[in-house]
């Protein structure tokens, strides 16, 4: 992965300024479709643990997913009664799309989102937020597959989550325990960049989310929870697997081709601010000595493998260069993406015309090798053009690294300020201290109607009041095409 900056990086890390009394530092959303039994004990619980163990100053909202029961009003009364707890009316359903309308407009600084059934430990919520709010990490999330989380749940659904995160990991190359848990978190900062590449607006968003999260090189910090499953369950298990299934085809392809601008969520080199400091500092040459070594094997066995193949049928020069010159292009373009982490098509030209001027390099190299063991010997044994040619190679191959670091895939450079304008006072903080809402008597309930998309998409001009109230339940504001 690349970690050079660039116009679209996000900052280093920083500690959450605890701000003041009344702001919220984190906010926790439930989603919920039809929950008007569980709704009102789960947010008085949950309530009742934020304010006997969090240090900061909370939210909870209500996300109603186009409920057609009585949730809404439930969640009206809940919002009257309790200062800290607002509600939101999506007129679609859909678990992502409503993380992705309040999370795209909340203001806390830490985003959390819990199952209505709190099958989650609240225990956990705590270390789940204090790695984001510290600034080690930019996503959190409970893993109930975790050798030190304690889970009671079904068989089946046992099966079925292990089995999905075995497709992960053999498919997407994640490295994560836990995709489908409900109990996640992420910085404020990082799903403003994040948020516009998750298409998924169902159950797969948890996992979109987290893989370009992880490919992006984004820290993701795991959390082992105590999970008792709910048995009243909601969720169509046949229906979301076969969208999780078209969501890892859909994730897998964008990967493969490289059309996700993953590298606008790379860190700088360096949370701490004396890194920051530093110049000149070589950037992942330890990560990239490893994936250019990876990469070198498989070329020269791949490569020795078409020089074997191609002797066959011409002399020892022919099948030197055309081998040579078939590995180096899939050896530059295994290169660019691995090694070097440069994704999209933009210079792969330019790149593989430079990898060829890197491949004249090595065929001068292993050619005259070979002029010079048939000038020493008139038929040299098979084993022994193998052997100049491995070593010679290798010489080769610590020149083309060189080569590629310096000139073909070179580290850009940020801009160094100069001493004034370091200790220039800083104007704006990653987190500007929030206005203290007042706490004013109920009020008659009052609405405001936007749609879903319209919030996702930051288009907030309809909604004056910051505080945003639940639309009342019309028979057809539900999806007839989602089944969840």
């Amino acid at each position: 992965m690349r970690t050079d900056s660039s116009p679209g990086t996000l900052p280093a890390r920083e500690h959450l300024p605890a701000g003041d009394a009344g702001t919220p530092v984190l906010d926790v959303v439930i989603p919920v479709y039809n929950e008007e039994k569980d709704l009102q004990p789960c947010v008085r619980r949950l309530h009742e643990h934020l304010t006997r163990t969090f240090p900061y100053a909370f939210r909870v909202t209500i996300a109603d997913n186009a409920s057609t029961d009585t949730t809404p009003l439930v969640a009206a009364r809940l919002e009257a009664e309790i200062p800290e707890v607002r509600s939101v009316r999506l007129e679609q359903k859909g678990r992502g799309r409503a993380l992705r309308t309040v999370w795209s407009a909340s203001d806390a600084p830490v985003l959390a989102y819990m199952d209505v059934d709190l099958s989650t430990d609240l225990n956990a919520l705590l270390p789940l937020v204090a790695p984001l709010i510290s600034g080690h990490s930019d996503l959190a999330i409970g893993s109930r597959l975790a050798r030190t989380s304690r889970v009671v749940r079904g068989p089946k659904r046992e099966f079925i989550s292990r089995a999905y995160n075995l497709i992960l990991r053999g498919s997407l190359q994640a490295r994560f325990s836990d995709a489908q848990c409900g109990f996640k978190a992420i910085r404020r900062d990082v799903a403003q960049v994040l948020l516009p590449l998750v298409e998924d607006t169902g159950w797969f968003f948890d996992t979109e989310m987290l893989v370009l999260a992880e490919r992006a090189g984004l820290r993701i910090h795991e959390v082992p929870v105590d999970w008792v499953d709910d048995p009243d369950s909601t969720v169509h298990i046949v229906k979301t697997a076969t969208d999780d299934l078209k969501g890892v085809w859909r994730v897998g392809k964008a990967l493969t081709t490289g059309s996700l601008p993953l590298d606008r969520l790379t860190r700088p080199f360096g949370d701490d601010p004396r890194d920051r400091e530093l110049t000149d500092v070589p950037r992942g040459l330890a990560r990239q000595l490893v994936g250019f070594c990876v990469v070198g094997v498989l070329s020269t066995l791949f490569y020795l493998l078409l020089y074997s193949l191609f002797r066959q049928f011409c002399g020892s020069q022919p099948a030197n260069a055309l081998a040579l010159l078939v590995s180096a292009v899939a050896n530059t373009a295994a290169n660019r993406r691995l090694t070097f982490g440069v994704r999209g098509r933009g210079g792969a030209v330019r790149h593989q015309a430079q990898g060829l001027v890197v491949f004249g390099i090595g065929l001068a190299l292993t050619s005259g090798s070979l002029a010079a063991l048939n000038a020493a010997t008139d038929s040299p044994a098979h084993s022994t053009e193998l052997a100049v040619l491995i070593a010679a190679n290798l010489a080769a191959t610590v020149l083309r690294f060189l080569l590629f670091r310096a000139w073909v895939f070179p580290e850009r450079r940020e801009s160094v300020p100069s001493p004034v304008a370091a200790l220039a006072p800083r104007t704006t903080a990653p987190y500007a201290p929030l206005p203290q809402r007042p706490v004013a008597p109920p009020q008659p309930y009052q609405t405001t109607q936007f749609r879903a998309g319209e919030a996702a998409d930051g288009n907030w001009s309809g909604v004056t009041d910051a505080t945003m109230r639940l639309q009342p339940v019309r028979p057809h504001d539900t999806d007839p095409g989602d089944a969840r």
